[in-house]
């Protein structure tokens, strides 16, 4: 039995150790596009934790006996003339470890989330996915998804001065 409910303060070191896990997954598949800091646990469980009490964010966690065993983070994102898009939800993170994958608690985050969305008003939701990651992808499309973006990357040595 799972159970999601909203993160609390006590969770930070759950979040730190999961939220470091998708860090360094990211890092793994492209370390050139994706960051790794020392201490990711410490840093990302603070900074999850940091966003628990601004009603624009959510962070939800899903428990099994007692253990967390994945987290949602999402929150509301105003008109962005940058990314040309009207106001909407954005899921930022959802991690489920390996262990407990493919028992559809990702996709009950997800549901969560979406939910959290549409209670503050929100008609869309948005998020990104890594390049690669086909199994969150049919997850996501499941939920009704679709495509919309495709981030190209080009990494490049910083030009000197004088050049």
């Amino acid at each position: 039995m799972i159970d999601i409910r909203p993160a609390a303060v006590s969770d930070e070191a759950a979040l730190g150790r999961l939220g470091a896990a998708l860090m360094r997954q990211h890092h793994a598949s492209d370390p050139r596009r994706f960051i790794l800091t020392n201490r990711p646990e410490a840093g990302y469980g603070r900074f999850l934790v940091s966003q628990l009490a601004d009603p624009d964010y959510l962070v939800l966690v899903a428990v099994r006996s007692n253990e967390v065993v994945g987290y949602v983070f999402s929150g509301i994102e105003p008109t962005s003339w940058r990314d040309l898009r009207g106001p909407c939800g954005f899921i930022h993170d959802v991690y489920v470890p390996e262990g407990v994958s493919n028992q559809g608690i990702g996709r009950e985050l997800v549901r969560a989330a979406i939910a959290w969305a549409q209670s503050k008003g929100m008609s869309q939701v948005v998020l990104w996915s890594k390049s690669g990651n086909e199994a969150a992808q049919h997850l996501f499309a499941g939920l009704g998804f679709r495509p919309t973006m495709f981030e190209i990357t080009l990494d490049q040595e910083p030009s000197k001065p004088g050049d």
